[in-house]
């Protein structure tokens, strides 16, 4: 009984309330994913060409970054991070309105709507979740819990689709826009947990005055800024799935079905590791007793990252595989350890700036990183790739002791 009474403790408002975002984040990507595992496959079948579908999705994820960093920077300066988390989940709309036109100039508005409303709410949702969690759960924990989850949505969302054409028998038009339909459910679902979620933290009063404390700090600090370029060079030498799947198709080391097996494998990696780091960070914050502890976890990003290309640009399936799990790892401290890290080294009123810089720059060095290796790939030049990710990643790591060791004199003096 006594154990079971100390367990409803440890279940508190603020607990409560970062699983319902986990859930929320399970129910976006039920969404959007979904829609993103067969935009391609049903634009095809519209006839739309395959320079018109770049561009679109070149425009789209281009805008789904940069408009971060004005989202972040306008929910700090205002203060309604709310607004912009309603607004940006609720243009998830436009996923289900797929389903009711073939419309070629239609299409193309609502697909950018979707990456639009990601920019708007992810600074946001950082921002609050960050603040529910710093100084009562752990804000590797929950950023933790919500990847975990988001990716349970990733893998659960396409197979909305999966069991449409299964049941049908057919993948035409109509199965597509069928399944494209049903996800008004997913949405409906989700924007009821929204509201309900922010009644209760109001009501709970989950994100106290740190607000109005962190106001005397003007701008983000020098450390920021530093850990941004961390950030950069970090990803991008980071070699994307994309690159991975293409390399295995191109060679014919693998089958189209073993492929995206290993992407499923990789994202469950992802949603285990999550967990893991997530803690992992918090109890070195304890253990160090430095608010900033828990970026130590950090330094195996740039040695993991170094070792990708070696495992996956070679024809050994052992090594492959193996690459694959290490891709796990690392998109799993991305999405954790990187986000948690924003939110321990700026304070509350500029996070949403924090996290729109921090988005930019990670979208940025994807992109960078992807065109430049791609392009090298073309040309056949695997060693130069390894080459220039060894060196992009001892930078990185430069730039973490740097960081180290400024952190470290900030707390002596």
């Amino acid at each position: 009984m006594e154990e079971l009474g100390s367990r409803k403790k440890r279940i508190t408002p603020a607990v409560t309330v970062i699983i319902l975002f986990g859930i929320i984040s399970l129910l976006g990507d039920v969404v959007y994913e979904s829609a993103r595992s067969v935009n391609g496959q049903y634009l095809n079948i519209l006839g739309v060409s395959a320079a018109q579908v770049g561009l679109i999705f070149g425009i789209g994820e281009f805008l789904g970054y940069f408009l971060r960093l004005l989202a972040g920077i306008f929910s700090d300066k205002h203060g309604k991070h709310w607004i912009y988390i309603f607004v940006g989940y609720g243009m998830l709309i436009s996923v289900p309105l797929i389903g009711f036109t073939q419309n070629w100039n239609i299409l193309f508005i609502l697909l950018l709507m979707e990456r639009i409303g990601k920019a708007l709410r992810s600074p946001a949702k950082d921002t609050i979740l960050s603040g529910v969690a710093e100084n009562q759960v752990g804000i590797g924990f929950a950023f933790g819990l919500q990847e975990a989850l988001d990716q349970l949505g990733a893998f659960a969302g396409p197979m909305i689709f999966t069991a449409i054409f299964f049941l049908t028998q057919k993948n035409g038009i109509p199965q597509y826009q069928l399944g494209y339909k049903t996800l008004f459910i997913a949405l409906v679902l989700l924007m009821l947990f929204i509201t309900f979620v922010h009644r209760k933290i109001r009501r709970d009063n989950l994100i106290p005055q740190v607000a109005k404390r962190d106001r005397k700090a003007k701008k983000l600090q020098r450390i920021f800024w530093i850990y941004t370029a961390f950030t950069f060079f970090a990803t991008l030498g980071f070699v994307n799935f994309s690159f991975i799947g293409y390399h295995l198709k191109a060679q014919e080391l693998l089958p189209d079905g073993t492929i995206t097996l290993l992407y499923a494998i990789a994202m469950g990696v992802d949603a285990v590791v999550a967990l893991i780091v997530g803690l992992a960070y918090d109890r070195l914050k304890k253990k160090t007793g430095k608010k900033t502890g828990g970026l130590l976890v950090l330094t195996a990003v740039p040695f993991l990252t170094l070792v990708m290309p070696f495992l996956v640009l070679f024809q050994n399936k052992a090594l492959i595989i193996a690459g694959i799990v290490v891709f796990g790892v690392v998109m799993s401290v991305h999405e954790t350890i990187m986000r948690s890290a924003i939110a321990d080294i700026t304070p509350f009123h500029k996070r949403g700036t924090g996290y729109g810089v921090f988005n930019t720059a990670y979208g940025l060095a994807l992109f960078v990183g992807a065109a430049f290796m791609g392009w090298l790939y073309d040309l056949q030049q695997s060693g130069i790739i390894m080459g220039f990710v060894v060196a992009v990643e001892i930078v990185a790591i430069v730039l973490f002791f740097i960081m180290r060791h400024k952190l470290l004199r900030k707390e002596l003096s």
